[in-house]
C-alpha cells in the first residue's frame, strides 16, 4: 500500500490543469482532492479515478480494474486510470473532470 514520492509526483503534475490540488496520505495511500472533491487516490503507485455506474463501461473499455483494498472486499468505487491516460496529460485531465463530476454529484446527494 505504499505510494512512493516520484509517483505521487508525476501524477500531481500530471493533474495540475484540473486546479489546485491537495493529498492527504490515509491508511498507506493518498487521496486526491480538487475544488474540496475527493476524486482520486493512489495505492501501491496505482491511480484511481471515481467513478459511478454510466463510467463503468468507460472504464471498463479501457482496461480499468476497480479498486478493491482488501481481496475479500467488495470493489469500491474508483477505477485504475486508463494506461494510455497515464502518458497523454490532456486525456488524464479528461478522465480527472469526469471523476471530479461524479464526486460533486454525490455530495449534493448526501444530506
Amino acid at each position: 500500500m505504499a505510494v512512493s514520492s516520484d509517483y505521487l509526483d508525476f501524477v500531481l503534475e500530471q493533474l495540475a490543469p484540473v486546479g489546485p490540488l491537495t493529498s492527504r496520505r490515509m491508511f498507506g495511500g493518498v487521496g486526491l482532492y480538487a475544488q474540496g472533491l475527493f476524486f482520486a487516490l493512489i495505492d501501491d503507485d496505482v491511480l484511481y479515478l471515481k467513478g459511478d455506474e454510466a463510467m463503468r463501461p468507460d472504464f471498463e473499455a479501457a482496461g480499468s480494474q476497480p479498486f478493491c483494498p482488501f481481496p475479500e472486499a467488495r470493489p469500491m468505487a474508483y477505477w485504475s486510470a486508463p494506461a494510455e491516460a497515464l502518458d497523454d496529460g490532456e486525456l488524464m485531465v479528461a478522465w480527472a473532470r469526469r471523476a471530479m463530476a461524479v464526486a460533486a454529484a454525490r455530495r449534493k446527494r448526501k444530506p
